[in-house]
């Protein structure tokens, strides 16, 4: 009689044997018995044809056709969010911004001194009105559309699509769920990686939930995607070259979100694949009240709260760099030239550098707070208007090339979680050093990325100026 010993290594040895695909066999076998046994005991009149969920399925699903679809869907889904944005950004920034005029007003009537009044109205409420008037519209937008897509019964589909590459990256396949999520907010996506029931991969999918770039970063990548990639082009193809530039760096992160899944899952965080098996939910109607409480409520309203608990302090920090006189310029524009050379190895500026810095508690903050140290202000402001003045400020004044632009685009993809997202990844994970391994992880990247990105440039001679 054999030892229990012996029974659990020979076991080993098996399983060491089975092929990776092993548990895709036995699922196409229980499904093939069924069906045959279906065949025999069940007796129809007539032949049936294809019900309109199989049609759709046979396109949303197809191993090229549903490809296809989920790239128009991005496309789509990125325009109608960055372009509904520009028009709802606009209304609520002139009233949010109004009613700070009418503040500092107020307290200049009460003969407040400067430094309160600019402390209150120009850095902490003004940080807070940046971050709401960017941040809102788009999530109000993003997160309605995706659970219209979830109601519908599409996401499986995506998962479904998808499942095959995260399965190759060691992940997951419902992390392409999550992953989508972290296009509307990074924290929501964390967050949504409750589904994942395997602990090793769900943390696989939060720490690499970053690598999508959120709603935050938008205005940063379209003011670049328009300033610089879509600057040869007039009229319509304006606007359709910028968004295909941003759909494409969306799709670079999510190259960078399988390749550091693979990376992760052969290192840190070790492990066996679990089992996946998806069911496809037929198609249904979406339910409006649900849509608007899971989109606007439980979405929208919970991250933007937690942002704006980090934004408020940013917005002071701000104030203060920029109105404390260093020399002949603020201490935001003396940090700024000390920082310039540390820049300048990854294709950016010192500038650059300090606006991620200031704006860690939020993406949304990094456009103004670049645009105050630029022109010497002494509080966030809008880019200039129109591309041609937004280039003369960059290129002209600043020493801006297309290797700035193109670093900057990829730094903001793949730089460090904002600070909303390192708190719920504490939250959703209960360690600290998780939190921080994705910090490192995220940041690291993208440095390594940019370092090489621009020696490779300067090595080919391809950008006459350092910048």
């Amino acid at each position: 009689m054999s030892s229990p010993e012996h029974v659990l290594s020979r076991a080993e040895a098996l399983r060491r044997a089975l092929p990776s695909d092993f548990r895709d066999a036995i699922a196409q076998t229980l499904y093939a018995e069924a069906s045959r046994i279906a065949r025999r005991a069940v007796h129809t009149r007539g032949q049936r044809g294809r019900d309109l969920d199989q049609w759709i399925d046979q396109i949303v699903t197809g191993p090229v056709t549903g490809l296809l679809v989920m790239l128009v869907l991005l496309a789509v889904v990125v325009w109608l969010t960055v372009s509904g944005a520009n028009v709802l950004s606009e209304a609520l920034a002139n009233l949010l911004f109004g009613l700070g005029d009418l503040g500092r007003s107020l307290f200049e009537q009460v003969g407040a001194p400067w430094w309160l009044t600019g402390f209150v109205w120009d850095g902490v409420y003004l940080g807070l009105a940046w971050v709401v008037s960017v941040m809102f519209p788009p999530m109000a937008i993003f997160f309605p559309v995706f659970t219209i897509l979830e109601d519908l019964g599409y996401l499986p589909r995506v998962a479904f699509n998808l499942d095959w590459l995260f399965k190759r990256a060691g992940a997951h396949g419902k992390q392409a769920l999550t992953m989508t999520m972290g296009l509307g907010c990074n924290a929501a996506g964390v967050v949504a990686t409750r589904i994942i029931d395997s602990p090793r991969e769900r943390l696989i999918a939060i720490l690499t939930n970053n690598f999508v770039p959120c709603n935050g970063r938008f205005p940063t990548l379209i003011m670049l995607a328009t300033v610089f990639v879509a600057a040869g082009f007039s009229g319509p193809a304006t606007a359709l070259i910028a968004a295909s530039a941003v759909v494409a760096v969306v799709l670079i992160g999510v190259g960078f979100t399988l390749l550091m899944s693979w990376l992760l899952s052969r290192t840190l965080l070790r492990g066996e694949a679990s089992a996946f098996t998806l069911e496809l939910p037929p198609y249904r109607r979406p339910n409006i009240l649900r849509i608007l409480y899971t989109s606007l409520i439980d979405r929208t309203i919970f991250v933007l709260l937690r942002a704006m608990s980090t934004a408020a302090p940013a917005g002071a920090v701000i104030w203060v760099l920029g109105n404390i006189p260093f020399g002949e310029s603020s201490l935001a524009s003396a940090i700024a030239q000390a920082l310039d050379g540390f820049g300048r190895l990854f294709g950016l500026d010192g500038t650059i550098i300090l606006a991620y810095i200031i704006a860690i508690p939020a993406n949304e903050i990094v456009v103004p707070t670049m645009m105050m140290i630029y022109t010497g202000a002494g509080r966030m402001i809008e880019a200039p208007e129109g591309a041609e003045a937004i280039r003369a400020l960059l290129v002209g004044q600043h020493g801006w090339t297309l290797l700035t632009a193109v670093n900057l685009m990829l730094f903001s993809l793949l730089h460090n979680p904002c600070a909303t997202t390192i708190i719920t990844i504490y939250k959703e994970t209960r360690s600290r050093l998780w939190a921080a391994v994705s910090v490192v992880i995220t940041l690291g990247t993208a440095f390594l990325v940019t370092f090489v990105t621009a020696s490779l440039a300067r090595l080919l001679g391809l950008f006459p100026s350092g910048g």
